[in-house]
């Protein structure tokens, strides 16, 4: 690191078991963010001021007008843009160093796979069932680690999965796919607009945490929150033995 990210990253350097390797393990890091809305935006923003090297935003969506209130990558000036577009905008401002690839589509599979491929974490900020199956999917085969969050309503959600230690379950084994893409969603049931912020700086943290090594490892556990209520749980996540994704990937 040269004088200027030394200065710029000396609150992280100066955390007891992160220091100057853990900081340059962010500096060299590619994470790929599936979603550029609510979850996405605090979680690159956060991932962009820390110090991650390179990052992937994959969106097909555009700015709309009832983004404004909690997508915080994205001002009135944007409406119209690609999400992507206005939030590397967004990351570039806050961090010039950071290196934003944009993809304004919805992937599939075979494009999907290729990317995780090349991630060393894979944050899951999607807003349906038939992205996360298939996100999740990707991630086991890659044996990369993922971190799914979800908000709606004034609920949220968040969890760790890395395959590659033996006793993690993945988010099929949390979630059964029927087929349906049911999943509920902030157009039609609200969502309180701080709560994505707090899910997706979550996700921020995990990510954080798989790339450095820093802290405590959040691999199979729940974290579910109520913030209306100020209930907050965490559960402990068992692997499925016979789940049709994982089960073979130990």
């Amino acid at each position: 690191m040269n004088d200027e990210e030394l200065l710029r990253y000396s609150r992280h350097i100066l955390l007891q078991d992160f220091d100057v390797a853990g900081q340059q393990s962010l500096l060299s890091a590619r994470v790929l963010i599936v979603g550029a809305g609510g979850l996405g935006c605090p979680a690159a923003m956060y991932l962009a001021s820390a110090g991650v090297g390179q990052m992937t935003l994959v969106d097909d969506d555009a700015v709309e007008l009832s983004n404004l209130q909690r997508q915080i990558g994205h001002a009135s000036a944007d409406i119209g843009k690609p999400k992507v577009t206005s939030l590397a905008e967004s990351l570039h401002a806050l961090n010039p160093a950071v290196q934003v690839e944009t993809l304004p589509q919805r992937l599939q599979a075979d494009a999907m796979q290729a990317l995780v491929e090349k991630a060393d974490v894979v944050l899951d900020c999607s807003d349906n069932f038939a992205t996360r199956f298939a996100l999740n999917a990707a991630c086991v085969k890659a044996r990369k680690p993922l971190v799914s969050g979800a908000a709606v309503r004034a609920e949220g959600q968040l969890a760790v999965f890395d395959v590659r230690q033996p006793q993690s379950p993945c988010y099929r084994c949390l979630y059964s796919d029927d087929g349906s893409d049911t999943a509920a969603n902030c157009a039609e049931n609200g969502v309180l607009a701080p709560l994505v912020g707090v899910v997706g700086s979550l996700q921020a943290v995990e990510a954080i945490k798989v790339l450095s090594g820093f802290g405590d490892s959040s691999v199979g556990k729940l974290l579910v929150m109520d913030i209306k209520h100020n209930h907050w749980r965490q559960l402990t996540l068992k692997k499925d033995p016979a789940c049709p994704v994982c089960s073979g990937a130990a």
